[in-house]
């Protein structure tokens, strides 16, 4: 009873998400709700589920709004603006470094871990460039996608923050071990972006066009807002905030709280001025927390109730003998691809949880799974159909998502193997 109530929950959630029928906060939080009590249980007991599921994710979901606040106050004073034109200048008209400054520039803007900003920020920067040089701007959209596909396993970012809700551990300390993986992912990124740079230059090459021909040296600098001119305070704080948040001396959520505090203080002294920022950058923050919120009631349903282990233990018994331990690897190898199909939502709150319930049985840490699950499936997150992001950045680009799969799946997919290989190496996917 308990298995088919669970799943009944599970498939329901993940269809209403993958067809997006409701918003995640809505189905994550409705039907939960009425599957507990179809499935026999009490208000008494729900709200005992709840609580639990709740106080499991409230530090997440603190951090989320902080984070999330306090980057788009830092992109807001321009604070990146002058690594990003810089690049673009160093950059004019030869393709490789095009291509080399296209996969930094996806990373330096993926620091506050919200994909519109990405997109906003880099696409109307660099379409100029590619046009001018008749570079293919789907090579833009795939190196976009790869360099803020690695600056999502940032604890701030959606897919770590998810994770560590499904599993109650600190988004800062799992976070820690991943840095070393995201500096090989940053040069494995830069040495592929050369490879693809010299390849798009042979092709211009053989097309006859003139690379960079008649391209005016402001072409493609980012408009700079007005913005308060302290510069250098504000990289200060920047640098404090990833600094302390490294070190874990202080709780993530906290460290956000203060460093927004700050960076409003000395960049907007009038009170009207800092309301206004907030509420500004409120939507994104306030959207993400209630998903993190929403999420923490589902679990807390699923785990109180006992469905979980329910699913898991009829789910070993229908498995190949052999499979079970190894789940989260087989489901890592494929994590890219499930990404067409399922929403990142439906990965992490749905799957993942049934996963960890499986592969515990046999030994394998909550940590060896999550990085498992993440690595092969976080750089996939911007070729999915269901990243709303994705659709903002082909919309400014004028390109097709069918197109954009078809040109950057099988590089994006074998670019994460190649990262859950380093991930086994560095110690942190682990074999049962």
């Amino acid at each position: 009873m308990l298995t088919l109530a669970g799943l009944a929950i599970i498939i329901t959630v993940v269809s209403l998400l993958i067809f997006r029928k409701l918003a995640p906060v809505v189905c994550l939080t409705l039907v939960p709700f009425l599957g507990a009590l179809l499935a026999g249980f009490g208000f008494s007991d729900i709200g005992k589920f709840y609580g639990a599921g709740l106080s499991s994710v409230a530090q997440v979901a603190t951090m989320f709004i902080f984070a999330i606040t306090f980057f788009g106050v830092m992109q807001d004073t321009g604070v990146f603006r002058p690594i990003v034109n810089g690049m673009v200048r160093l950059s004019r008209g030869n393709p490789v470094a095009v291509a080399v400054c296209t996969a930094v520039v996806g990373m330096l803007a993926h620091l506050d871990g919200v994909g519109a900003t990405t997109f906003l920020l880099t696409v109307p920067t660099l379409l100029p460039l590619y046009r001018r040089l008749g570079m293919n701007p789907y090579l833009m959209m795939l190196l976009l996608a790869l360099g803020a596909g690695i600056l999502n396993m940032m604890p701030w970012a959606g897919p770590l923050g998810r994770a560590a809700a499904v599993t109650d551990l600190d988004p800062a300390k799992l976070w820690q071990p991943l840095i070393p993986l995201q500096l090989i992912g940053a040069a494995l990124l830069v040495s592929l972006a050369f490879a693809l740079g010299m390849l798009e230059a042979r092709r211009l090459r053989k097309q006859g066009l003139q690379a960079g021909s008649g391209m005016d040296p402001q072409d493609g600098d980012i408009d700079t807002p007005h913005a308060p001119q302290r510069f250098m305070i504000n990289v200060a704080l920047f640098l404090s905030v990833i600094g302390t948040l490294i070190s874990g001396i202080l709780p993530p959520g906290y460290v956000f709280m203060i460093g927004l505090g700050v960076a409003l203080l000395i960049n907007y002294p009038n009170v009207d001025e800092q309301l206004e920022r907030i509420r500004v950058h409120a939507p994104n923050a306030l959207l993400m927390g209630a998903i993190i919120l929403g999420a923490g009631s589902f679990l807390g349903v699923l785990n109180g109730s006992g469905m979980l282990k329910a699913i898991a233990a009829d789910l070993v018994r229908v498995l190949p003998d052999g499979a079970a331990p190894h789940l989260h690897l087989i489901l890592g190898v494929f994590g890219l691809p499930l990404d067409l199909v399922l929403s990142t939502d439906a990965y992490y709150f749905a799957l993942l949880p049934v996963i960890l319930e499986i592969v515990s049985a046999y030994g394998v840490e909550a940590t060896t799974a999550v990085y498992a699950l993440q690595i092969g499936n976080v750089i996939g997150t911007f070729v999915s159909p269901f990243s709303p992001a994705l659709w903002l950045g082909l919309g400014l680009a004028g390109l097709d998502m069918g197109r954009h799969i078809r040109y950057s799946l099988l590089t994006m997919w074998s670019f994460s193997l190649v990262l859950m290989g380093c991930g086994v190496w560095l110690g942190l996917i682990e074999m049962a």
